[in-house]
């Protein structure tokens, strides 16, 4: 990525696109040295937050504000799908960078405004993401708990940084395998196979909220660890 940057000959900007918080692994974006590059060189940062939103940060702003970089970061973007549970997406930027999107991006030129409804849960959320930072701080010690745990029991569970914890199988059909038992056993998860993944990486994605209860939590440890020395992946 470097190299295209420094190597750049159009005439036109230089946009650096990168996720926050990496959907798959749950590996957060080394986001300062990518700041310090794109001022090297000329160019913009965007963020995609879909998965930081709610999660990082003193007050749940995102990546940026999680590295104190709120004022370097060109464009933030993120969806409602997720930490808002409702649909529909965002942008945040200058206001000549708004003016620009809804005047060329065809994904909002041709698209329909979202529901009331929709609009309203993504405000009462954001009301409560302000209001009741205690579940946020929750959210934290279920996800750095469940880290651990899985990290104790032998399970790798790669750079995982946040609630998204993935347990690393390796081939595609032992990955369905492992689903299939924890899901027998009552605990749901998502099979993860290339290319959302490199080949020979499959895993099993868990992720984690803070409504999620100790019992339940124990609940999935127990199970873990029962499947996964049935499978061999941890001893």
């Amino acid at each position: 990525m470097i190299d295209n940057v420094r190597n750049n000959n159009s005439r036109g900007g230089i946009l650096i696109v990168v996720d926050g918080v990496f959907s798959m692994e749950g590996d957060i974006v080394d986001l300062p040295p990518l700041v310090k590059i794109a001022k090297k060189y000329g160019a913009r940062v965007m963020v995609d937050d879909a998965h930081s939103i709610g999660v990082l940060g003193a007050t749940g702003a995102g990546t940026a504000e999680h590295f104190g970089l709120t004022d370097e970061v060109d464009i933030t973007m993120g969806t409602f799908s997720k930490s808002f549970a409702s649909l529909g997406g965002f942008i945040a930027a200058d206001a000549k960078v708004i003016d620009y999107v809804k005047h060329t991006a065809r994904s909002l030129i041709f698209s329909a405004s979202i529901p009331p409804s929709n609009a309203a849960a993504v405000l009462a959320a954001l009301d409560i993401l302000e209001s009741e930072p205690e579940r946020r701080e929750r959210l934290w010690k279920n996800a750095r708990r469940m880290q651990k745990e899985f990290r104790d029991l032998g399970f790798n569970v790669g750079n995982s940084a946040t609630p998204i914890v993935p347990i690393v199988v390796g081939d595609d059909l032992d990955a369905f395998a492992f689903w299939k038992e924890l899901f027998d056993n009552g605990v749901f998860t998502n099979p993860v196979i290339s290319p959302a993944v490199p080949p020979g990486q499959a895993m099993i994605r868990t992720s984690y909220t803070a409504n999620h209860t100790d019992e339940q939590l124990d609940r999935v440890v127990e199970v873990m660890a029962k499947v996964g020395r049935a499978k061999g992946l941890i001893s």
